[in-house]
C-alpha cells in the first residue's frame, strides 16, 4: 500500500513513524511545511515532520501550497493508493482529494462531530470533558465534516495539559492507523455520515482568549492553564504588567473572605481567592523573566496580600 503522507508539527511525527515499520506499508512522499522562522532568534527551522522524513530517508516535498500544479504533479507522479492528513496545515483542493484511488483520510483529534476546527485539544480541557478521542475521516471540502471511518476513546485525567493531551493523542492515532488504512484499502471499513446537529467547532487560540477573569471558579481558571499550556499561557496583570501562571492547582473547597484576584500565602502555598474556591499558583513567570516557583516569586514581593488585575 503507498501511502502519501502530509503532515507538520510533532503530533504527527508518531503516525508517520508508525507507517514507516510497517513492512505492507511503503511512504513514497512525504508533503509538509516549508522551513519557518522561529524562536527569539527566527531561526529558520524545519517541520518536525520533515526532520523525522529526512532521519528514515523518505521523500519529501515541502511546497508553499499544494494550489501550484507542480507540487500536484509530483503526488500523482508516486502513484499512491491513498493519502493521509495528520495536522498539515492547508485546506487541500479537490484535485489533490482525487489524486489517489482510495481518496484521503484525514486524523482529528476529537470525538467528532464534536470540536470540529483548530483547536479541539484545548477546547476539550477547557470545557471539563471526562474523554475525547481521536476520529479518523475520509476528507471532504468542508471543515472536518467528512464520514467517519474509525474513533477511538481517551480519557482525559484531572491534570492534564494540552501538552500532555496532545502526546498522548498522537500516539493513539499512531497505534489505529495501520489497520484502519489496511481495512478502508481492504474494503472492509464503512463512512459513517457525521450528525451535523451535534457539531460544535473551535477557533484558532490567541492571546487574549488566555487572559484569566478571577470571577469564575478556581476549577474553571485551572482548566484555563491547563488547556493554555504551552500556549498561549494563561496570564494576568498586576499593577499593569503582565505575569504568565503556567501550573496551578484548584482547592474547590476552600474559602476566603477576600474578594476575587487577591493573592496571599496560606500554608506555605500562594492561594488566589476565585469566584468559588481558591486556586494555588504553582509556577509564575513575571513579565520579562523566566518561569519560577510561585512562592519564590511571592516572597520576593515583600506584601502580604497581591491583587490581580
Amino acid at each position: 500500500m503507498r501511502v502519501v503522507f502530509l503532515g507538520s508539527p510533532q503530533f504527527a511525527v508518531p503516525s508517520l513513524r508508525a507507517l514507516v515499520h510497517e513492512p505492507d506499508i511503503a511512504v513514497p512522499l512525504v508533503v509538509t511545511q516549508p522551513d519557518r522562522p522561529a524562536g527569539r532568534g527566527r531561526k529558520m527551522t524545519r517541520p518536525p515532520v520533515a526532520l523525522e522524513a529526512q532521519a528514515a530517508g523518505l521523500p519529501l516535498l515541502q511546497p508553499e501550497s499544494l494550489r501550484d500544479p507542480r507540487h500536484v504533479a509530483r503526488i500523482a507522479e508516486v502513484q499512491p493508493d491513498i493519502l493521509l492528513v495528520v495536522a498539515y496545515g492547508e485546506i487541500l483542493r479537490r484535485d489533490v482529494l482525487e489524486l489517489a484511488p482510495h481518496g484521503a483520510l484525514n486524523v482529528h483529534p476529537s470525538l467528532l462531530p464534536r470540536y470540529r476546527g483548530a483547536a479541539p485539544i484545548p477546547a476539550a480541557i477547557l470545557n471539563g470533558d471526562r474523554y475525547t478521542g481521536v476520529s479518523i475521516i475520509k476528507l471532504v471540502r468542508r471543515l472536518d465534516a467528512g464520514p467517519i471511518i474509525a474513533q477511538s476513546e481517551l480519557d482525559i485525567t484531572p491534570r492534564d495539559t494540552t501538552t500532555s493531551l496532545t502526546e498522548r493523542l498522537a500516539m493513539q492515532s499512531a497505534q489505529m492507523l495501520p489497520d484502519v488504512l489496511r481495512g478502508w484499502v481492504q474494503g472492509q471499513l464503512a463512512a459513517i455520515e457525521q450528525d451535523e446537529s451535534l457539531a460544535t467547532y473551535t477557533h484558532e487560540w490567541t492571546r487574549s482568549d488566555a487572559r484569566i477573569d478571577w470571577s469564575l471558579s478556581a476549577v474553571q481558571i485551572d482548566r484555563l492553564v491547563r488547556a493554555a499550556n504551552p500556549w498561549p499561557i494563561a496570564w494576568t496583570t498586576i499593577n499593569g504588567s503582565s505575569i504568565a501562571i503556567h501550573e496551578s492547582e484548584p482547592l474547590a473547597t476552600a474559602s476566603s473572605v477576600m474578594s476575587p484576584g487577591h493573592a496571599r500565602l496560606h500554608d506555605g502555598r500562594v492561594v488566589v481567592t476565585c469566584g468559588e474556591g481558591v486556586l494555588v499558583l504553582h509556577v509564575v513567570q513575571p513579565a520579562s523573566k523566566r518561569a519560577m516557583p510561585a512562592l519564590d516569586w511571592f516572597r520576593g514581593l515583600r506584601r502580604e496580600v497581591v491583587a490581580f488585575e
